[in-house]
């Protein structure tokens, strides 16, 4: 083997240790004894983006007319409704809690049931609840990450969604069809109430990247300190 031949094996073998010591980076559950927690609300103080119109063409007396549907919910005081946040990059803290039952995403009147939801990584039930054809496409970016094809009404199928991310789930069917996934890596996060208020609790004491994200706005992040056993209250403005 030529010297070039060596070295270009060595790099590919390098390459393969590197990629291989990724996994050792994945949260640990450990003890928090002195753990706090980070509440607070996601508001957008901005103007309003007017509201999606939804065109359906085809199966109508399940999926309805044409309709408006608001691209951010706001309550009065302008709350966030279904905003995630979650700390980014926390390598150990909390046990993951079960789920009272698996994830799921539902097709149900030709829209996604829940519209947003933050799972662990593991896997999602696929569920078709309309007496019509859905094709229940998901994607990391532009990579699939699930795409099937459920024709019968009852119809659950289920599909591993093994890296942590965000997942735009849509239907080949039914184009005007859009609900998301965050596939997240740790326990600390959570999905806004109707008034925009969250609560992340047991968090360790320490530094992190607070980030709270909606389908419009993207990604709005900001620094938040927890003191041990103690709360901090914070408030995230979507608007940029």
């Amino acid at each position: 083997m030529s010297r070039i031949a060596a070295l270009g094996a060595a790099v590919a073998a390098l390459g393969i240790l590197v990629g291989a010591a990724v996994p050792g980076l994945a949260y640990e559950a450990v003890s928090v004894a002195d753990g706090g927690t980070i509440q607070g609300k996601v508001v957008f103080t901005g103007t309003p983006p007017p509201p999606r119109k939804v065109i359906p063409t085809k199966d109508r007396e399940v999926c309805g007319g044409v309709r408006e549907v608001p691209q951010i919910v706001l309550a009065p005081d302008k709350g966030v409704q279904n905003a995630f946040v979650y700390l980014r990059g926390i390598e150990k803290g909390k046990a993951w809690e079960k789920p009272g039952k698996p994830p799921a995403i539902d097709n149900e009147k030709c829209d996604f049931h829940p519209h947003v939801q933050v799972i662990p990584v593991g896997e999602i039930d696929i569920v078709n609840s309309d007496p019509v054809l859905h094709n229940t496409h998901g994607f990391y970016g532009k990579l699939t990450a699930f795409n099937v094809a459920l024709p019968n009404q009852g119809q659950r199928i289920t599909k591993p969604l093994k890296k942590s991310g965000l997942v735009r789930v849509e239907c080949d069917a039914h184009g005007w069809m859009l609900g998301w996934v965050y596939v997240a890596d740790n326990p600390y996060y959570a999905v806004t109430a109707k008034d925009g208020a969250f609560t992340i609790k047991n968090v360790p004491p320490g530094t992190y990247t607070l980030v709270a994200w909606q389908e419009h706005t993207g990604e709005v992040e900001r620094p938040v300190t927890v003191k041990p056993k103690e709360g901090v209250n914070v408030t995230i403005d979507l608007k940029k």
